[in-house]
């Protein structure tokens, strides 16, 4: 393989540049010694991700004799963002996995079980126990449910196996996706990527595996014996214009085909095929490796809770909130925070990492009986790897307009080793600090 490492020294430079870097673009407004405010409130978090233990661990630090109880059945707690380098062998499935336990602070009780109802007219949220709990306030930050059902002749136990990768599925998932894309980048066929049709978390995610797919085949000699192709779901590669183009360009400088306006629907293991709906009919395409992303939708317990938007996304029911101040737009005691929240962009754990200090702010005046401008604008960031050791630094906002955290110093749209090393290194630092509340 290529060696894409600096000199020592350099490295070093870069290292310290890139993990600076890192806390201050994608790390959101820190958590600022503040009076805390007095209050009786019980405050119920449906979610201890990334988002529901953030805030948590905020809200300890702001509010006196509140409270707050944290509901999730899941023990373990995933950094999401380390799957596409576990994905591409760069980092042991164990390197994304900790305990939810550990996370949270003091004086926040946990619940390890899952939210079976929510009913914002009672305000209550029963059990999958049985219990119920009443709140004066919920949070819900209960995150993204990946519905593999829709994809038909798809089940988990195929990942691995017959060339058939799942990086969205977990770590575990992620590991035995790398195996599988470095026996097909040994042996060489046909790789097909694609996204779902619905809303996702890292929308980049995709588009980053295609491209390490291709350079770990360049890396052995074996470019040649492939081909890839990137089957968009619409007419774009990106939701952001600028990003579509540049993508739209690396694809052809690499030798990657491009379909549009296909959404899978199934696949055929035993035939190794993919079939694809398409404006002018269902149409097949044959893989020697691919990687299977199913269409994402809120839980279900969100979707039946009338907490969705009524008049969108309503085959995915994400929480109908305000999109600047995450406060349910018919329930005002209800906000909404991370992939779950109903709102035009913000599926990333760098916008949640901007989301929570608003829906802090938001909850903590209202129980002051004050208000707040606190505002979220859409942040969201992405470093879209392009090859090891390079990636794009990709920011946003609502209105698709580039916004630099370093304009000058890191160009978005250039591959740099820098953006590299603020996913591979300088991210995850970032994240624990975010769940800490102090980033």
């Amino acid at each position: 393989m290529t060696d894409t490492r600096l000199p020592k020294a350099s490295r070093r430079s870069f290292l310290g540049l890139a993990a600076g870097a890192g806390a201050l673009a994608l790390a959101g407004p820190g958590a600022e010694a503040q009076a805390r405010v007095p209050t009786n409130a019980h405050i119920v978090i449906l979610g201890a991700g990334a988002a529901g233990t953030s805030l948590a661990n905020r809200l300890v630090q702001r509010l006196e004799g509140a409270r707050i109880t944290i509901v999730d059945g899941r023990a373990e707690h995933w950094y999401q963002p380390g799957w596409t380098l576990i994905a591409a062998g760069l980092k042991p499935a164990e390197y994304s996995v900790s305990t939810t336990t550990e996370w949270l602070p003091q004086g926040v009780a946990l619940r390890p079980e899952y939210a079976a109802e929510i009913d914002p007219e009672a305000k209550r949220v029963g059990l999958s126990g049985g219990e119920s709990l009443d709140y004066d306030y919920l949070i819900v930050a209960s995150g993204i449910s990946l519905d593999w059902d829709a994809v038909e002749g798809f089940s988990l136990d195929m990942v691995g196996q017959n060339g058939i990768g799942a990086v969205y599925a977990g770590p575990e998932h992620a590991a035995k996706t790398w195996q599988a894309m470095d026996r097909f980048t040994d042996e060489g066929g046909e790789a097909v990527f694609f996204r779902p049709a619905t809303e996702m978390k890292c929308a980049g995610a995709p588009l980053k595996y295609t491209f390490l797919t291709d350079d770990y085949a360049r890396r052995k000699g074996n470019r040649a014996n492939t081909k890839i192709t990137y089957a968009a779901h619409s007419g774009s590669y990106f939701s952001v214009p600028i990003v579509h183009e540049k993508v739209r360009m690396l694809f052809d400088d690499k030798g990657i085909e491009t379909r549009k306006n296909h959404v899978l629907k199934a696949i055929d293991p035993g035939r190794k095929l993919l079939t694809f709906a398409t404006p002018d009919g269902d149409t097949e395409m044959p893989y020697d490796f691919t990687n299977v992303i199913p269409p994402m939708r809120a839980p279900d317990v969100v979707r039946q809770s009338g907490l969705s938007w009524a008049d969108r996304w309503t085959d995915q029911g994400w929480v109908e909130v305000d999109q600047q101040t995450l406060r349910h737009r018919r329930y005002p005691d209800v906000f909404a925070v991370g992939d779950v929240a109903g709102v035009p962009k913000g599926k990333t754990a760098a916008s949640v990492k901007w989301q929570v200090p608003v829906v802090e702010a938001h909850l903590v005046a209202q129980i002051a009986g004050d208000t707040t401008d606190a505002a979220y604008n859409g942040y969201t960031s992405c470093p879209l790897i392009t090859r090891v050791g390079r990636a794009m630094l990709i920011e946003f906002d609502y209105n698709n307009d580039l916004t630099p955290s370093f304009p000058g110093v890191i160009a978005p749209l250039e591959e740099l080793w820098i953006s590299w090393l603020m996913k591979e290194v300088a991210l995850k630092a970032t994240y624990n600090a975010m769940l800490r509340g102090k980033a």
